[in-house]
């Protein structure tokens, strides 16, 4: 069993920065996929990006390319979404999540989820 937490939302202007970290508990981390999804408000949860278990392949949603980092740390267990430039429509709550088979792409089936972090940015 693993246990995902997300941490590092808040409220910032548009245009600023937020780093999000999930810290996740159990062994062999480095083989997980892991990802951030999203969900705002009346809306479905959206992928944003992944990267496999060895840090090398990244994945991220078009809408976030070139604003948005993924990067894991694998002696730490934990994941970070680096965030630039935000936008207000980047507004969501944030949830990290893991595969065992290490997948890290929008149709992987994830098996594990946070509990989510408010990201909220303001115009």
């Amino acid at each position: 069993q693993v246990q995902l937490v997300e941490s590092g939302g808040g409220l910032v202007q548009a245009g600023g920065s937020l780093r999000l970290s999930c810290a996740a508990s159990g062994r062999a981390f480095s083989y997980y996929g892991m990802a951030w999804f999203r969900q705002a408000p009346g809306k479905e949860r959206e992928f944003v990006a992944g990267i496999n278990g060895g840090g090398g392949t990244r994945y991220y949603t078009d809408s976030v390319k070139g604003r948005f980092t993924i990067s894991r740390d694998n002696a730490k267990n934990t994941v970070y979404l680096q965030m630039n430039s935000l936008k207000p429509e980047d507004t969501a709550v944030y949830y990290c999540a893991a595969d065992r088979t290490g997948g890290y792409t929008p149709r992987v089936e994830y098996d594990y989820w946070g509990q989510g972090t408010q990201v909220t940015v303001s115009s």
